[in-house]
């Protein structure tokens, strides 16, 4: 018996997933099972402090980093500011400092716009 060409091709995509979705599935869990000891956490006001710091200025240099020709902020070189951070904490203090120049960059469009109207 000959099957049309669609279920032949959606038995082959179904397939394809579930093996997909397997392997992935077995990477996961093998990833997963492998636990190294975290070391115990001190509590320290300092640290967070300092961290806290570092992150906001971190977020104030990618703020005020030119953006290029195509309006994007590039996120290489690291600003030195963010030298100390992860890449995630980098990651999130790129993306805050992106909003912070955006919101700037509003308020200065509205202000122009503002001064124009009084004139």
């Amino acid at each position: 018996m000959l099957v049309p060409r669609s279920q032949q091709f959606w038995g082959t995509m179904r397939t394809r997933t579930t093996a997909t979705a397997i392997l992935l599935l077995a990477i996961l869990t093998a990833c997963s099972t492998e636990s190294t000891p975290e070391p115990a956490a001190t509590t320290s006001a300092a640290p967070a402090d300092d961290k806290a710091t570092t992150v906001q200025a971190c977020i104030d240099a990618v703020a005020e980093l030119p953006a290029g020709d195509d309006g994007s902020v590039p996120s290489e070189p690291v600003p030195a500011e963010c030298a100390g951070l992860s890449d995630g904490e980098y990651l999130d203090a790129y993306m805050d400092g992106i909003e912070q120049s955006n919101k700037q960059g509003q308020q200065d469009l509205q202000d122009l716009i503002d001064d124009a109207a009084e004139q």
